[in-house]
């Protein structure tokens, strides 16, 4: 339905790139969300675990993407103004403010288990993951919050210390994008606001910090791996492939995708009738900037995150209470200590994966 004309619409070449993103990040999307359903349906008594909130941002992310791509096709062809300024530009910046919360929370994950105290590496038997599910499992400071989880999941989520300074920084990046869309559209009016080179301030600033975290997340997955080398466990090898592939793709995504914001015009092509556009060289730097620096990190943590958790039974923390009540000595009371953190370890893996 897109009628091609000079100086009206993009090149033929980018609206195949563009309808093809669109399609690539609309199939990632719905992967993301119908396996969040399947995760919820098999245990939504836990409320928001880790894994949903990753395929929420994940999905949310492509689903913005898509509209992104879709949109702008329609709004040059139909020469919206208000998408060339502000409307483009929260278009652009909100889908990559997702991806990057998401990162972020892994990162902050990470964190977590490599500034974990030593002494709760010093279990043997158990390991580094259970060492860290004990730790979990010890924080909430009530017998009523397993009530209160299945009645109000949302109130019963426990965000750490690290996690919130995801939230507060992912809030700021929010405050400073919507304030440099509020430029970019005051600089529609009679002024010498350029609205374009704005825009470009902003996606450098986003570029560097992109090139940040994935420095930092390769940094850290590097410390996870050598930690996790140390544990004789089939589990602890397989999550520690999980975290050396992440890293991996985190930096050769994040790396490109970074220079290509900082050197090149590509993340503003939203504004394209006030730039030179070359067909086969903007084709190309749109895929690596899009498909390579977005869609395949997501694509690769939906596929690492794929197993689903296993069903949770409503009363079953009811039954575990009933026992914690029966003390013949110490001794029992480890025992049943240690049994309660190898099932939880068994029956709450997506709470004790580094992802």
């Amino acid at each position: 339905m897109l009628q091609m004309g000079e100086g009206s619409c993009f090149p033929g070449l980018l609206v195949g790139v563009n309808v093809g993103l669109a399609f690539v990040d609309g199939i990632i999307a719905s992967l993301a969300f119908s396996q969040l359903i399947r995760i919820h349906l098999r245990n939504s008594q836990l409320g928001w675990t880790r894994q949903k909130v990753f395929h929420l941002l994940i999905g949310s992310s492509n689903v913005g993407y898509l509209l992104y791509f879709v949109l702008t096709l329609v709004a040059t062809c139909n020469g919206w103004l208000c998408w060339s300024y502000s409307c483009g530009f929260i278009a652009m910046a909100f889908p990559r403010l997702l991806l990057f919360a998401a990162f972020l929370l892994l990162l902050s994950f990470w964190v977590d288990l490599c500034h974990q105290p030593d002494d709760e590496e010093e279990d043997e038997e158990h390991g580094f993951l259970e060492a860290l599910l004990k730790r979990s499992l010890s924080k909430p400071g009530s017998p009523n919050t397993d009530t209160r989880r299945i009645c109000v999941p949302f109130h019963s989520i426990h965000v750490g210390s690290r996690q919130k300074i995801v939230i507060l920084a992912t809030v700021l990046v929010f405050i400073l994008m919507m304030t440099f869309a509020v430029v970019i559209w005051i600089g529609m009016g009679e002024n010498p606001i350029d609205s374009s080179m704005v825009a470009r301030v902003y996606v450098s600033l986003f570029s560097i910090a992109i090139l940040l975290l994935g420095g930092a997340l390769a940094c850290y997955g590097l410390i996870l791996c050598l930690k996790m080398r140390t544990v004789r466990s089939e589990r602890a090898t397989s999550e520690m492939w999980k975290i050396a592939g992440l890293a991996v793709v985190s930096v050769l995504c994040f790396t490109p995708s970074a220079f290509i914001g900082l050197l090149t015009e590509i993340p503003v092509l939203y504004h394209w009738h006030r730039l030179e556009i070359n067909g086969v060289s903007t084709s190309f730097l749109l895929i690596l900037y899009y498909f390579v620096g977005s869609s395949v990190p997501s694509a690769f943590v939906l596929w690492e995150m794929r197993d689903l958790p296993p069903f949770v039974v409503a009363n079953r923390q009811d039954e575990s209470r009933t026992i914690t009540f029966i003390r013949d000595s110490s001794a029992a009371v480890n025992h049943h200590q240690r049994w309660t953190t190898a099932t939880s370890a068994q029956n709450q893996i997506s709470s004790v994966s580094p992802i």
